[in-house]
């Protein structure tokens, strides 16, 4: 969407919320100053109080003084945020109140009882804390000063000694438990103390105040003895599991495989490694000589084999002496196993011994000397709350004592006044938009042409005259003038000159606007004639001065000449034809053949006939005069007739075959309204200067003339109108 049509929407929005409050501004106006007079006669009429107000300290007991250096002074504490709320609740409970009452006799003073002067205690004594102190206001609102004085100090000095008094008892009940504290803690450590001293001489031990020395088997050693045994257990375990698996690898191989293997062997007796490598130097020689050719009986070749027999036999005698050499070091392995396991468990058991020992002593000595200090600080603690039990430290401080108030304080002139003025605004403007919401009249053209479906051919603004009268050229004449534009081009056709001004009820403008009209028709050329057929209540002839005897009436009734009931206005080109003498049957006389040749005929004879007509919606007088002549013309007032009355006014006139040739909005208050002022800005702008004004057109008291004969140029006269218009 367009940002600049969003503006242009939201700034008719407030334009239409001012023009509400424009048009409602006597509502407004008279709610406010209703809720203004209303708050000013309760500010008057309210009872004057006076207050008085005492401001005290809060101070914890102890909080002036710190008799030990590293101590904290008794009851101090921090300002946690429920304090001050817990000491205003305080201020006002049942103890407090009491003994103010009982200090100021107020049973017997105010002739009432205890439970009724507490409540009222309870509804005049407030309290709150000054923002970033610990001072407290305790303030008392009554009609009497001088009791809201009393009050305030009887209160003040209540609470200072219900808090001392709570605070006292405190202390003491806090002195008791320290003191029972203090001679059970002694009777714990002297029990520690002796244990201390059992376990010592038990164990030996010499027990200097924070060092102790030990004598004879320490158990500290004991665990270290323990700890080497069960080491060197372990390397002579590992040791016998290397010789196992050394023998049962010999067990399982032969051969080549097993001279590999013990060949490989680090032992001081193995003398595999050296024989195994002359023997294998060996057979490679016996290998060489019998492949160069040599037999089996060749001397050389014997040699060779009885020394491979004599090595081979050599390695065999090696291994089996290498077989018992690990038998018998696994053997020394498991008796020297055997003797450390059984020196482990003995060197352990003692060392468990020992251990539990030192461990019994060093918790005893630590529970010894805990208690010792705990005993210390008791008893350091017990001897500062005497000394401050001596110094005397008032809980409450008084700062500044209340006073006889001269001004009352309630009620607040200025203050109500002010919500009065804000109150009454607001409630104005509510009461306005919400009659405005209610209101269901004609305010807008788009209502009119929303609801009706036609155009609204002109807007009239409010206190409109009557035009002939008015010297000179009145700027209002403009909008009579874009009537009259708008009625010659919305009729079809040329030939349909007769309208009927039918309007919903009595009091729009239905009168004025015709007779301006036919002003306006008559200055620009036309003739025109005004028909007063409004047989109920006829004002036409009022505003010409004419007689009302002889008129439409005699004329239907009798068998009178048209020239004898059509008179000429003091206006050149402007006929009137009156009412005559009120029948009893308006419809009946208006419903006939003659009324139906009286509008053939005068259509005839001149260029435009304006019907004047009852309203619509009252009578059916004005149904008649629709279905008789050739164009309907409703008169609306600005803001009076709801939406759904109009449009009952429409169907009115379809209903007898009429044709609605559009709307009037009359009487608009074009100052308020500011969406109408378009319409009339332009009025006083083009409106002839007063040297350029016409002289008026005869006087009220000319005679009567005859009506003329029948006009044969209504469309030259209707070309001038035109041309006047622009």
């Amino acid at each position: 969407m367009n940002p600049t049509t969003n503006t242009s929407e939201a700034s008719l929005h407030a334009i239409d919320y001012w023009q509400v409050a424009k048009n409602r501004y006597g509502v407004i106006l008279l709610t406010f100053l209703l809720v203004f007079m209303t708050a000013l006669v309760i500010t008057y009429v309210m009872p004057k109080k006076y207050e008085s107000t005492a401001v005290v300290q809060v101070r914890p007991k102890g909080a002036g003084a710190v008799m030990m250096p590293g101590t904290e002074p008794r009851g101090q504490y921090e300002m946690t945020s429920t304090f001050f709320p817990t000491e205003f609740e305080v201020i006002k409970a049942q103890k407090t109140l009491d003994s103010a009452i009982e200090n100021l006799d107020l049973v017997n003073r105010w002739n009432s009882d205890r439970e009724s002067v507490r409540g009222t205690l309870r509804g005049i004594v407030s309290a709150q804390n000054i923002r970033g102190t610990s001072l407290i206001e305790i303030r008392v609102r009554y009609n009497d000063p001088k009791d809201a004085q009393a009050i305030a100090s009887a209160v003040s000095e209540a609470y200072r000694e219900r808090r001392t008094a709570l605070q006292s008892e405190v202390a003491s009940q806090a002195m008791d438990q320290l003191g029972k504290a203090v001679v059970q803690q002694k009777d714990l450590v002297e029990d520690k103390r002796k244990l201390l001293s059992q376990i010592i001489r038990q164990e030996g031990i010499i027990y200097q105040g924070d060092s102790s020395v030990f004598q004879g088997t320490s158990g500290f050693d004991k665990a270290d003895e323990a700890e080497t045994a069960a080491r060197e257990y372990d390397r002579l375990d590992r040791e016998k599991i290397q010789l196992e698996s050394q023998i049962e690898t010999l067990l399982k191989y032969d051969g080549a495989q097993l001279l590999a293997h013990a060949s490989g062997l680090s032992l001081p007796d193995n003398v595999i490694p050296v024989l195994l490598p002359q023997f294998q130097s060996a057979k490679r020689e016996y290998d060489s000589a019998m492949s160069s050719g040599l037999g089996e009986r060749h001397p050389k070749m014997v040699s060779l084999a009885t020394n491979l027999v004599a090595m081979e036999k050599q390695l065999d005698e090696a291994v089996a002496n290498l077989r018992e050499t690990l038998k018998v070091k696994l053997e020394l392995s498991k008796e020297q196993l055997a003797r450390l396991k059984s020196r482990k468990e003995s060197t352990n058991e003692d060392a468990i011994g020992k251990g539990i020992a030192n461990q019994t002593f060093i918790d005893a000595k630590n529970e010894f000397e805990s208690a010792l200090r705990l005993l210390e600080t008791l008893q350091a603690k017990e001897i500062v709350e005497r000394m401050q039990d001596k110094v005397t430290d008032d809980p409450i401080i008084i700062h500044e004592e209340p006073v006889v108030s001269q001004v009352p304080v309630s009620p607040n002139v200025t203050l109500n006044l002010a919500l009065g003025t804000v109150v009454g605004l607001i409630f104005g403007i509510a009461v306005a938009f919400f009659l405005e919401y209610l209101d269901t009249s004609v305010k807008t053209l788009e209502d009119v042409e929303r609801y009706l479906q036609v155009p609204v051919l002109a807007v009239i603004p409010k206190d409109v005259g009557v035009l002939y009268k008015q010297s000179g050229m009145s700027p209002d004449a403009e909008a009579y003038r874009i009537l009259r534009t708008n009625i010659e081009f919305n009729r079809k056709n040329p030939e349909d000159n007769s309208i009927t001004v039918v309007s919903g009820g009595a009091g729009e403008g239905k009168s004025t606007t015709l007779v301006n009209l036919a002003y306006i028709c008559a200055q620009g050329g036309y003739t025109t004639l005004m028909i007063d057929a409004d047989l109920r209540r006829p004002r036409l002839h009022t505003f010409f001065e004419i007689n009302n005897s002889v008129g439409l009436t005699n004329y239907l009734t009798t068998e009178l000449m048209l020239e004898d009931v059509i008179l000429q206005t003091p206006v050149d080109n402007l006929y009137f034809m009156p009412s005559g003498i009120l029948p009893a049957d308006a419809a009946g006389i208006l419903n006939s053949r003659r009324m139906s040749e009286l509008i053939q005929d005068v259509k005839q004879r001149f260029d435009l006939v304006l019907v004047d007509s009852p309203p619509i919606l009252g009578v059916s007088d004005a149904s008649v005069l629709a279905s008789e002549v050739d164009l309907t013309m409703i008169v609306v007032q600005h803001r009076k007739l709801p939406r759904n009355m109009l449009m009952r006014v429409k169907q009115a006139v379809e209903n007898v075959g009429g044709h609605v040739i559009g709307v009037v909005l009359n009487n608009v208050d074009v100052r308020s309204d500011s969406q109408y002022q378009y319409y009339t800005s332009y009025y006083t702008y083009y409106a002839p200067a007063e040297s350029q004004s016409l002289p008026s057109q005869g006087s009220s008291s000319a005679p009567a003339k005859p009506a003329p004969p029948r006009s044969t140029s209504r469309g030259d006269a209707a070309d001038d109108a035109k041309q006047d218009l622009y």
